[in-house]
């Protein structure tokens, strides 16, 4: 039906492959393409074995434009699926631009040199898509993705308006590294170490990284975990898109082992994003931090225990205060066991299949630029309990 270009050969790269490979009735033809090609053709290989289908492989360098603009020329997709680094996501939308070719991320733009994420730039884009007939999903991961999802099935179901929205994400796995990240750890660690930044009355409240820190209880057995208030970029468009959200707050759980390596990292000038000369040479130190960590990839056979990610809502229904929690809950050796990779790359990978599919089938189309909670959140909803993301709900 579709030929779909995934571009990304990491973690989430081989996830959304696998997870494309699935729905071979959406997905026709698939090509995975990446700087990096010997990680493409591994992929397809793994692919291979596990489904049967075939995954056809491309070099390509995201950050040049006209490389990738031959590119898509060349494959005529239906879909470019975006699963590089974020720095990588305006180059792209040009080249969608230029081939007027549909567009989907899982997190939003950010300049290399600043650490610093907001949708300002990829918003810039949408009179250019709508003009071109051609469309943009934003941000289809868990967060941001399903949790933007999640807001609007609360908000269309459940409340008249929402005044509070917590949402909270939970790493309960092991991968027994001394430190490691999850997912890239240059962008991990930028995204732990700026400041935190949180919705109340109107405005943006800005605090110092990770000061602020609450205990949550998490359900079916994982139990009470300490959180830490930081900005995420779900929020931003968020707080444009639900009605009445007086506050709105991102948590998330690291073990004490991994802050404590964080906090050495930064004393000693290991998380800076700007360049030192070493040797007659320019080397940024957390480029080479990353060099050195384990690949967040490796990290699948390693990984026990679960993920457990949702919204807290708070709000008024029929006159009447309610509470709400949404969540997934994802075991690291299930995610393992499907397609070779933790539950980390699973909860972003999936939904990223299932924005695409959404967009290719027609259920999510509409030309311009868009976030996820901009569109029915019913076909989503139900999607991910069909694709190994099941939601549960508890109501009070």
């Amino acid at each position: 039906m579709a030929h779909v270009l995934i571009i990304g050969a990491g973690g989430v790269g081989s996830v959304v492959t696998h997870k494309c490979a699935q729905v071979s009735e959406v997905f026709s033809s698939i090509t995975l393409a990446s700087r990096t090609l010997a990680k493409c053709t591994a992929i397809a290989a793994q692919v291979k074995e596990r489904t049967g289908v075939t995954v056809a492989v491309e070099q390509v360098d995201a950050d040049n434009v006209a490389e990738t603009v031959a590119l898509i020329k060349r494959l005529q997709p239906d879909l470019v699926l975006n699963v590089a680094l974020p720095y990588q996501d305006l180059p792209l939308m040009d080249a969608c631009l230029e081939t007027g070719v549909d567009y989907l991320d899982t997190a939003n733009y950010e300049p290399p040199d600043e650490a610093k994420f907001e949708y300002k730039w990829q918003w810039a884009y949408r009179e250019r898509f709508a003009a071109r007939n051609i469309m943009a999903l934003l941000g289809s991961g868990f967060d941001p993705g399903v949790t933007n999802v999640f807001c609007a099935w609360a908000q269309k179901h459940h409340f008249d308006e929402i005044h509070q929205l917590d949402i909270i994400d939970c790493n309960a796995g092991d991968h027994g590294q001394a430190f490691a990240t999850n997912f890239n750890p240059e962008i991990n660690i930028r995204e732990i170490t700026q400041r935190g930044r949180y919705w109340e009355h109107g405005e943006w409240v800005e605090t110092d990284p990770l000061s602020w820190s609450m205990s949550f209880d998490f359900p079916e057995g994982i139990g009470p975990k300490k959180c830490y208030l930081m900005y995420h970029e779900e929020l931003e468009s968020l707080v444009h898109n639900i009605k009445g959200l007086k506050r709105a707050r991102f948590w998330m759980t690291f073990s004490e082992q991994y802050l404590t390596h964080l906090r050495v990292l930064e004393n000693v000038g290991m998380t800076r994003i700007d360049p030192v000369v070493y040797q007659g040479t320019e080397v940024v130190p957390l480029k080479f931090l990353k060099a050195v960590l384990p690949e967040p990839a490796s990290l699948g056979p390693l990984t026990q225990g679960r993920t457990c990610i949702g919204c807290l809502f708070k709000g008024v229904k029929d006159g009447r205060e309610k509470q709400l929690y949404v969540y997934n809950i994802c075991s690291h050796e299930e995610a393992y066991r499907e397609v070779g990779s933790q539950a980390i790359s699973y909860t972003t990978g999936v939904p990223a299949m299932i924005g695409a599919m959404l967009m290719l089938t027609g259920a999510w189309k509409r030309p311009g630029v868009w976030n996820m909670e901009e569109f029915d959140p019913d076909p989503f909803m139900a999607a991910l309990n069909r694709h190994g993301l099941p939601w549960q709900v508890i109501e009070s």
